[in-house]
């Protein structure tokens, strides 16, 4: 039962942190930045999690009071959700996942379990060609490059290692001229030049360390609040191939860290959400 993003990603925005340098993983020291659990953040996180995404009101309800969230307060939370368009309220009473979530929990799976291929140094490059684009469009577009995992080199040229398997939606195919190259120079130094990595890289292992301790501590709360917060990171993830990545990448360590979480919690999560 992956936990889902229990904060902003969910509530408008894409997720990821962008594509571009500086972006991706913001350069320099950071601190974990835990998000505090809110009756919100977890509904949203448990539904993010379920295959299929809906439960009924008592079982939203017992997640909540296992974080000490009051039930009046989760019931307040699924009222307000629900006409902000992140839920759907079904004939039975139970809540769902709308479209736009859905979207996000199948970003966050993939995220978790990428599908890749073997990559024979050829990159994929999106070029913009529609001309007189709307502000929506051009908002729209660059959502789906960071979801698709592709860095901007230059306004309106998009550009990444032609190593995973996914479908362009008909946003990309509409706006851009779709190519595929080689980079004349060292690939690696592009992939350092479009991506934040040893950010990246530093804030994966400090989500590992504060894993580590939560569980140490036998803390559930933040144990949940760092399985969401590496869950967030894992979008931000370029998926690179091994061949351009930095030596130590801490990629699979934080995936494997993570699928502990979920094995931890899942029993955990799953009595509490039993009718």
């Amino acid at each position: 039962m992956p936990l889902g993003d229990g904060g902003g990603g969910v509530d408008g925005t894409d997720g990821t942190d962008g594509a571009r340098r500086g972006e991706a993983s913001p350069r320099g020291p950071r601190e974990t930045g835990l998000r505090p659990l809110t009756a919100r953040s977890i509904v949203l996180s448990t539904l993010l999690g379920h295959h299929p995404p809906a439960l009924p009101v008592r079982a939203l309800v017992r997640v909540g009071e296992l974080f000490g969230i009051a039930e009046g307060t989760v019931r307040v939370a699924l009222s307000r959700m629900a006409a902000a368009g992140d839920l759907l309220q079904r004939p039975d009473g139970s809540y769902a996942l709308t479209e736009r979530l859905l979207a996000r929990q199948a970003r966050q799976d993939d995220s978790r379990s990428p599908s890749t291929r073997d990559w024979h140094g050829q990159w994929e490059i999106a070029v913009v060609t529609a001309e007189r684009r709307a502000a929506a469009d051009r908002g729209a577009l660059r959502q789906a490059m960071a979801a698709l995992r592709l860095a901007e080199l230059r306004e309106g040229t998009w550009l990444r290692p032609a190593n995973l398997v996914r479908v362009r939606p008909a946003v990309v195919t509409g706006q851009c001229t779709l190519l595929t190259g080689v980079p004349e120079g060292d690939p690696a130094a592009l992939a350092a030049a479009l991506w934040d990595l040893d950010g990246w890289a530093q804030r994966a292992r400090a989500l590992t360390a504060a894993a580590d301790a939560a569980e140490e501590a036998g803390d559930l709360a933040r144990r949940f609040t760092v399985a969401a917060a590496a869950l967030r990171h894992l979008l931000a993830d370029p998926l690179l191939p091994d061949e351009l990545l930095p030596g130590g990448w801490p990629g699979a360590a934080l995936r494997d860290r993570y699928a502990a979480f979920e094995a931890d919690l899942r029993a955990v999560l799953r009595h509490h959400t039993a009718l």
